[in-house]
């Protein structure tokens, strides 16, 4: 028999926040293999396990094809129609009785690395209408949003290192080695920073375990878990003491910062912090000195109790150095989707424009954080959550005291997933909606392209053909948006609304008519052509013919590796959107913030502490099913450092028990020094093979669920993020294996 003939085709890899290019053969209508595109123009054919087994994660035999329904506690496989006239049954009474906050919404990681969620999700959000709104974010990233939308008015107007031509680069809580980097999008990370290196640069790591990156640092630091605000501030304190600042153009709030370090002499920081006094001072001189330096933290600097404050001061280090908007410090991307402001200025940030109903948590970015989930289910009264929706999430694996929630969950009225598993978060829904597998649909960086650490842009149309009777997740949640706003239309009446309100926003700055734009538009798909509006108007673009060699969606689909838009550039002040249409540096809640920190300075620290941590082949749970990625020796082990496995009396291979507030789990030790003496490891994204799931891979390599132990009432009060680092647990041994 003859073999098939093979074609390639290029694509962005959707699996993390690198955005690296991919060559992919395809033969008989299947992605064979996958490698690196050597030709990407970010990338440079960089690739890591993930992206290398894009075609065994597309060809899951486990992954949903077509829409399921809950009938006699058994998930059945029903037609797309009979799926959303369940729904529109099943949501409706729920509105009409309970009104719009009867209904909550779930936002999973996944959502940002697809079109859909880019395009279709905030739209879902509006027609919803409920204040009971949640996403990832709330254990996540965040304090980084809230530190950003204090000190530019914007939250998401995120300054991310300029590795490529940086001298000396600060890591705190980051794992780029194998997280492939995060909030700061760099393909080929690790290979960034050994360029730093090579040009006589350094790079230094703070974290409590030695991770892989912290093995490959000049420096590796170990460093109590949370206490990174105490470090920072050390080092704020001695810029200040030894007049080493070097604070740019429109900036203001200086002095305050000044008067709030005081408390913070490095001997006081490092006795909360275990970093020792005479280092932090010499980080201060070196950040000083070097010709450019940038800090760098991440989800161990936004996981735990002060983390807006410490996301704060990482900010506060890079502008009073002189680092923040220059090259080689810490800068703001330009997406070719976005639009630079004509000048600078704004309404700023606020935060609590509602409130929890039953924790009294203020509302941050649009959401309230996802700790409260389970309060608003279980809690009777007006506005308790009857209904739920999830898109692309697991919150029963990825959310505090998921216990809770997971029992919570099945005392709903009805569940709605938009989800390709059935997974242990969606086995709770009434109807599953599946999207169509990542080859079929075009792939555009909605988020990670305005993180990008060079600027440039890419597009990727499907490379498979449409599986027939499957939907596109466009389609499902503009169908799905429809039935949630009671309207009677199908999804392209919704596709072609959202892009008239587009083209209408697009037509007056240029003058034209929106209908005489909309027979310019070009794209297949709907998707493509809200995608051409948005790069055709965006800072590189063409205008709808006023600068012609500018982007369009055609151009992007001629330069299949992408296209450099150059390195960044200064934004300072165009990006600022705060009031005084400066970087306002000391605001007030961050002032109050430092009070309470002062006050933890006395405070006992816990004699062992849990942290999470990340490997190269997992991206939380949701690639736990492909068996190239959890082959190998089991990896979600508790690391114990050898000190503290003397004392509790547990030997590498033991079965122990681990006990917080919250609950309790069983883990096979692991004795290591990579983890500091006072604290265990954990990795997230574990626990599967609960009964009424289907990923039978990842059943096979189950794990533990670490957050059956994080606490859902303990948070970052000015965030509302969950704290996944630094848990008070209890360790004892339960037996060996």
């Amino acid at each position: 028999m003859a073999e098939a003939t093979t074609r390639t085709a290029y694509r962005t890899c959707p699996l993390c926040e690198a955005a690296c290019g991919l060559e992919l053969t395809i033969a008989a209508d299947r992605v064979v293999a996958a490698r690196g595109d050597r030709d990407h123009v970010f990338s440079h054919g960089f690739v890591c396990p993930k992206g290398a087994t894009f075609g065994q994660l597309t060809d899951d035999p486990d992954r949903l094809r077509r829409p399921l329904v809950r009938r006699d506690g058994r998930h059945v496989e029903v037609s797309w129609e009979e799926a959303f006239a369940e729904i529109k049954n099943g949501l409706g009474p729920i509105l009409q009785a309970y009104g719009r906050d009867a209904v909550a919404l779930y936002l999973g990681n996944p959502n940002v690395h697809t079109m859909a969620g880019g395009l279709y999700v905030t739209p879902l959000v509006k027609a919803l209408g409920s204040k009971n709104t949640f996403s990832a974010s709330t254990v996540d990233q965040m304090p980084k949003h809230v530190s950003c939308g204090y000190l530019y008015g914007n939250p998401l107007a995120i300054p991310v290192p300029d590795i490529d031509r940086t001298d000396l680069l600060l890591i705190l809580g980051a794992n780029p080695w194998e997280s492939n980097g995060s909030l700061a999008t760099a393909a080929d990370f690790p290979g960034r920073l050994r360029a730093i290196q090579q040009r006589g640069g350094r790079f230094i790591v703070v974290d409590p375990r030695r991770t892989r990156t912290a093995e490959h640092a000049d420096e590796h630091l170990f460093i109590r878990p949370g206490t990174d605000a105490f470090l920072l501030f050390g080092i704020v304190h001695t810029l200040f003491a030894e007049e080493l600042t070097d604070v740019g153009p429109h900036i203001s709030g200086v002095e305050g910062v000044r008067v709030l370090a005081g408390d913070f002499p490095p001997e006081v920081a490092a006795a909360a912090c275990g970093v020792p006094a005479e280092r932090i001072v010499a980080l201060a001189r070196e950040l000083a000195a070097a010709p450019s330096a940038a800090v760098y933290g991440r989800i161990g600097t936004c996981t735990v109790e002060f983390g807006t404050l410490t996301s704060w001061l990482i900010d506060v280090v890079n502008v009073l150095t002189g680092n923040l908007d220059k090259p080689g410090g810490v800068m703001f991307p330009l997406a070719a989707h976005t639009r630079k402001q004509s000048r600078p200025g704004g309404k700023g940030f606020r935060v609590g424009r509602w409130h929890s109903r039953v924790r009294g948590l203020p509302e941050v970015k649009g959401e309230l954080p996802v700790s409260v989930l389970a309060d608003e289910i279980e809690t009777p009264g007006d506005g308790q959550v009857r209904g739920f929706v999830t898109v692309a999430g697991n919150p029963v694996l990825s959310t505090p005291n998921s216990g809770r929630l997971d029992r919570a969950l099945s005392g709903l009225d009805f569940m709605v997933s938009v989800d390709p598993y059935l997974n242990e978060t969606t086995r709770h829904a009434d109807v599953i909606l599946p999207p169509t597998d990542p080859a079929r649909k075009g792939h555009y960086d909605f988020s990670f392209l305005a993180l990008a650490v060079r600027n440039f842009a890419a597009y990727s149309p499907a490379v498979l053909p449409a599986d027939e009777g499957s939907l596109d997740e466009c389609d499902i949640l503009a169908r799905l948006t429809a039935i949630i706003a009671g309207r009677d239309v199908e999804a392209p009446v919704v596709h072609e609304q959202m892009l008239t309100a587009l083209l209408e926003k697009a037509a007056g700055p240029l003058g034209r008519d929106a209908a005489e734009l909309r027979a310019e538009v070009t794209g297949d798909h709907p998707a493509e052509r809200l995608l051409d509006v948005a790069v055709r108007t965006g800072a590189y673009g063409d205008l709808f013919g006023v600068q012609p060699k500018g982007l369009t969606l055609k151009k992007l689909l001629d330069s299949p590796h992408g296209v450099d838009l150059g390195p960044l550039e200064p934004r300072i002040p165009e990006v600022l959107r705060t009031a005084s249409g400066t970087v306002e540096l000391c605001p007030a809640p961050l002032v109050a913030e430092t009070a309470r920190l002062k006050e933890a300075l006395g405070r006992r620290r816990d004699d062992l502490v849990l942290i999470g941590r990340r490997h190269l082949r997992s991206n939380n749970s949701w690639m736990h099913n492909v068996p190239a990625l959890v082959k190998g020796r089991d990896r979600c082990t508790l690391q114990v450092n050898p000190v503290d496995a003397q004392r509790l009396e547990v030997k590498d291979g033991d079965e122990a028990q681990v006990t917080s507030r919250a609950g309790l789990l069983h883990a096979t030790v692991e004795v290591t020094d990579r983890v500091m003496p006072g604290v265990v490891s954990l990795p997230h994204g574990w626990g599967h093979g609960v009964p009424g799931t289907r990923m039978r891979v990842a059943a096979g390599h189950p794990g533990v669920n670490s957050n059956l132990l994080t606490d859902e009432l303990t948070i970052d009060p000015l965030s509302g993020n969950s704290v996944l680092n630094g848990i008070p647990v209890r360790v004892s041994a339960s037996g060996s294996r």
